[in-house]
């Protein structure tokens, strides 16, 4: 369970989550960067009297400052196309589970080797326990096999719903009348 002074992703149960971790390093690394040299070139020009006219107005110095923040989109953007790419790939799945958002539960069905359906609902703050994460824990939880290809397909019946399991990297919106897999 999280808490105020954890800051941090999860630890990553996937390796697509272990991408968008160092994705997101590799983002904040730039941002941190260009944060300092922009407010390093406000106090300088704050605090200096001696303002040159020829470079406000120098052509070549224009130049710099729009290629150099082309280049740095590309610099961001190149990863995170790959990191698009590698999220949308389907693999040969080994198993597939149907996920079915309702009002106040979730119903999830195995449909390849067994005829397994169950609902999970929420259990109930007067209900639980010290140790289970308080509206966060279930009465029937979903079982996901370790190390298998696991495709999700992920609807609702009613009104909008958010499927998640933040460790794995995963996040869908289960939508009335839409299917998504994940």
């Amino acid at each position: 369970m999280s808490t105020l002074a954890a800051l941090n992703f999860q630890n990553a149960a996937s390796p697509l989550m272990e991408q968008l971790i160092f994705f997101h390093d590799h983002s904040m690394t730039i941002l941190i960067l260009i944060i300092t040299i922009v407010g390093y070139n406000i106090i300088s020009t704050y605090t200096n009297i001696n303002i040159d006219q020829h470079m406000l107005e120098s052509q070549p110095l224009e130049l710099f400052w729009t290629i150099v923040p082309s280049l740095i989109l590309v610099f961001i953007g190149l990863p995170s196309i790959r990191l698009l790419y590698l999220l949308d790939e389907v693999y040969q799945p080994s198993i597939t589970i149907k996920t079915i958002g309702h009002q106040w539960y979730w119903s999830y069905e195995y449909s390849d080797f067994l005829n397994l359906e169950f609902d999970s609902y929420m259990i109930p703050v007067n209900e639980s326990m010290d140790f289970n994460f308080r509206l966060l824990d279930v009465d029937n939880r979903t079982v996901i096999p370790f190390n298998t290809q696991v495709r999700t397909l992920i609807s609702a019946a009613d009104v909008l719903h958010s499927w998640t399991v933040p460790a794995l990297g995963v996040k869908a919106d289960a939508v009335p009348g839409r299917l998504n897999q994940v």
